[in-house]
């Protein structure tokens, strides 16, 4: 009897084992409907655009050690894979989107418009702008059915380089000219929104703005060594604080007929791991991984570059002065597309996908509720989360 007992109990450990080392994920096959993933935005959702508008044929994000924890450079700005990669897989949609620009591109199952240095009032000319992303777009709708279009995930990250730059050009611009520039740069993202409305786009993922001024190019180009840049942060915020709102007027509006979104507080999840780096595994959240400088935030993928490389890509937030490492990428995808309230609402990706088309919203974007819904940090519920 007591040799069955020990029996049984052995099975049970190696069944708990065997739980932790494979996490249970729903893919798209698994009460998921296949639908397409369209990506609009800069460098965070850039799959490869970027390589191919620049002059530069093989510019560093196409070379080592970019791509490090995959032994490929392929064009992202990453150690590996980046949020839309991890987003594909869990829609189990194969090789993930491609690059808008990449000719002759399987483009069934959704495409990618972000392009590095892209912005939403402008952008260089090696670059697009969202306006442009989504004139884009409406030049390749033809590839899918109105149908189609309208059950698919619209997701988009965008403004980091109109802050960056206005703070650089306006150094001392007062809070009424900054509050000026936020209306605009939200006031066009509004237009870009609404065109894509126009051209069938029903499901949307807007990302909130990083904390700008804790990223390791901002600490170290305003050498503020171990604290954040407040002056970016702040911009940051006030622009956040607007998009909810936005898509809430969107949801509500008479003449756009089921209009679906999920607001993701990027800013938050940053911040979190950046102030309380420990719980999340990360070990360094203020400089990044691959770089030169006082937070190794320029030059990542330069030949001179190579002697700074950290030693281990897994233990920092930042892979370059501005880029999460893959690990914080895959963390960050795993909370869009699964998450609760505390990071996402009204609803996360899967939630989204699965409501039904064109029927209207029953719960909208909420003011404070990202803080009034948190637990005090003891009982965080995802505090010490890691993919």
């Amino acid at each position: 009897m007591a040799d069955n007992c020990n029996f049984v109990s052995i099975l049970g450990v190696l069944l708990i084992l065997t739980m932790f080392d494979n996490p249970i994920i729903v893919y798209a096959g698994e009460g998921v409907p296949n639908v397409a993933l369209f990506t609009f935005g800069d460098s965070y959702y850039d799959v490869g655009n970027k390589v191919l508008l620049s002059k530069d044929k093989n510019p560093a994000q196409t070379k080592w050690p970019y791509g490090k924890s995959r032994d490929d450079p392929n064009g992202k700005f990453s150690d590996g894979h980046i949020v839309p990669d991890f987003i594909a897989d869990f829609m189990s949609i194969p090789n993930g989107v491609p690059p808008a620009l990449k000719p002759d591109a399987n483009v069934t199952r959704g495409v990618s418009y972000a392009v590095t240095d892209a912005s939403i009032l402008g952008s260089p000319a090696e670059s697009m702008t969202l306006s442009q992303q989504v004139t884009t777009f409406e030049s390749m709708k033809s590839n899918w059915t109105t149908g189609y279009i309208k059950k698919s995930l619209f997701m988009i990250y965008i403004g980091t380089e109109d802050y960056l730059n206005y703070i650089q050009k306006h150094p001392d611009a007062d809070a009424t000219k900054q509050q000026a520039f936020v209306t605009s740069v939200t006031s066009q993202l509004k237009t870009d929104i609404r065109s894509l409305t126009n051209l069938g786009a029903r499901k949307f993922v807007v990302q909130l703005l990083a904390p700008l001024g804790c990223l390791p190019i901002v600490r170290q180009d305003y050498k503020t060594g171990n604290d954040c840049y407040e002056l970016l942060n702040d911009l940051a915020k006030q622009h956040n604080e607007k998009i909810g709102p936005m898509l809430n007027d969107f949801a509500n509006s008479p003449d756009i007929d089921g209009f679906q979104f999920a607001v993701f507080d990027f800013y938050d999840a940053i911040l979190r791991r950046t102030q309380r780096n420990l719980n999340y595994r990360f070990y360094v959240s203020n400089s990044s991984c691959c770089g030169v400088g006082t937070h190794n935030a320029y030059d990542c993928g330069k030949g001179n570059v190579h002697s700074k490389l950290c030693d281990y890509q897994r233990a920092y937030l930042f892979f370059d002065g501005r880029h999460n490492s893959e690990k914080a990428q895959e963390e960050i995808a795993h909370l869009l597309y699964s998450a609760n309230l505390n990071v996402i609402q009204p609803m996360n990706i899967r939630e989204l996908i699965v409501y039904p088309t064109g029927e209207k919203m029953r719960e909208f974007w909420e003011p404070n509720t990202f803080s009034a819904r948190r637990r005090l940090p003891s009982q965080d519920s995802y505090a010490g989360y890691s993919a």
